[in-house]
């Protein structure tokens, strides 16, 4: 795999349009020619020539039922449709060092052991997918390799079955909110798979509104000398938005946003209290830094998940008082949380992040956001350019996240995969012409 360009290490040159793409009909009903036809009509649906699958402001104009049919046609058109015939699949450690230590819910990590998933398709198609392992998760690196190797197993063994029902079986072989993160990397392999065989980049599948964005930088908890340097930084690269995890030392806390206010004086910031406070606590916070004068313009999950009438006051006077918007993130811990957040009105943004819901689910929470008029945030916490570049395409691809904070990669200090998308700054562009466009070394990892 090492020696092969980026072109065939995703897919063959000319792909094999045969058994992975039968549209809706069994495999043995069709002759070789007929599924040719209708999987090349598929291809003229969600490809660039499409008039359908407009960019940038174009796309953004569209109106409703140009918008709504070219986003249905997508991934939802796709699982009921392709079917997905494994030859290989396999999951092998992917450890990454980090530029320094970083702590995350207390822990401190000076690399991630995360894993890496490979699928590949009877038609030589290959899809990449990453379980990031976090320090608040019940299992290690070694636990993520066992559920994978038993995934890979069954979806080789098995016969070719449309991708909803591939991603079904999967989510019973790893059931639970414990393994989510699994899940979405196998997820993430397959849907990756499935694209380049159809020939379309993930974030015109994901609805094709950009092929661009933005993302904010984060700031770790450090020394306010330490965060000045990063602030620093991060305005030479062009990065307008940081985002600052904080401790519960609210002094140190205000020394380390002053001086990131003298390093980059134009910056808006997100404050992460990673549920630090209580409410009453939250709402000093607030006011000290308002005296202080340097107001955040989200604050995420300033008390415990569990903490729902303090999250709703908190809102409520950051809102109307100071007019900040807060951000529920760990409280966002399912479909039933996000409904409660929702109908209770407890927070302005939802922060989703793929690890928690899978690519599907994450589809399904976007729609429900949508509908009730709050914003979205997505988010990556430490996975490589791999998983990271799922998540922006389709943030992209949507063209609906006010707030986007996928930057893990600039915490690493090497990059281990090869193509994807290109990064000028705080912009990432999705140039491939298929899937989400990396892929790893597999032969040395």
């Amino acid at each position: 795999m090492a020696s092969l360009g980026l072109g065939s290490a995703l897919c063959p040159t000319k792909p094999l349009l045969f058994s992975p793409c039968v549209l809706g009909v069994p495999r043995n009903w069709q002759t070789k020619r007929q599924i040719n036809t209708q999987f090349s009509g598929a291809i003229a649906c969600c490809s660039g020539s499409s008039s359908e699958l407009m960019t940038g402001a174009a796309a953004v104009s569209t109106e409703s039922s140009t918008e709504r049919h070219r986003t249905s046609f997508g991934l939802k058109n796709l699982t009921e449709t392709f079917w997905v015939d494994v030859h290989r699949a396999e999951g092998r450690p992917l450890n990454v060092t980090l530029v320094e230590p970083l702590t995350i819910a207390s822990s401190r990590l000076e690399e991630v052991e995360n894993v890496a998933i490979r699928v590949e398709l009877s038609n030589g198609c290959v899809g990449w997918g990453e379980v990031p392992v976090l320090p608040w998760l019940n299992w290690n690196q070694a636990t993520a390799l066992e559920k994978v190797r038993e995934a890979c197993e069954f979806l080789q063994r098995g016969p070719p079955v449309t991708l909803n029902l591939a991603i079904d079986q999967i989510s019973k072989i790893v059931p639970g909110t414990d393994f989510a993160s699994v899940r979405t990397g196998l997820e993430m392999a397959l849907i990756d798979a499935v694209a380049n065989s159809i020939d379309v980049p993930l974030w015109r599948l994901f609805g094709g509104v950009s092929n661009t964005l933005l993302t904010a930088a984060r700031i770790p908890t450090t020394s306010s000398a330490k965060a000045f340097d990063l602030a620093a930084k991060y305005c030479k690269l062009g990065f307008q938005t940081l985002k600052i995890k904080v401790s519960r030392d609210l002094n140190a806390d205000i020394e380390v946003l002053q001086a990131v206010r003298a390093a980059h004086p134009h910056c808006s910031f997100i404050l992460d209290a990673n549920e630090g406070y209580t409410s009453k606590e939250a709402v000093e916070v607030l006011e000290k830094l308002n005296e202080k004068g340097v107001t955040p313009v989200l604050f995420e999950q300033p008390v415990h998940r569990d903490d729902w009438k303090g999250l709703g006051d908190v809102s409520t006077i950051a809102r109307e008082r100071y007019g900040i918007s807060v951000a529920a993130d760990e409280s966002c811990r399912n479909l039933v949380d996000i409904q409660k957040l929702i109908e209770e009105n407890l927070a302005d943004v939802i922060n989703i992040r793929l690890s928690k819901f899978g690519v599907l689910g994450t589809l399904k929470i976007v729609e429900m956001v949508k509908k009730s008029g709050l914003d979205l945030m997505i988010e990556s916490e430490a996975e490589t350019r791999l998983a990271t570049g799922v998540a922006g395409h389709l943030a992209a691809g949507l063209g609906c996240f006010k707030y986007v904070n996928i930057s893990a990669p600039l915490l690493f200090s090497e990059d281990p995969v090869v193509g994807g998308y290109e990064v000028s700054g705080s912009k990432y562009k999705f140039v491939n012409s298929r899937g989400q466009g990396g892929f790893l070394k597999w032969d040395i990892l």
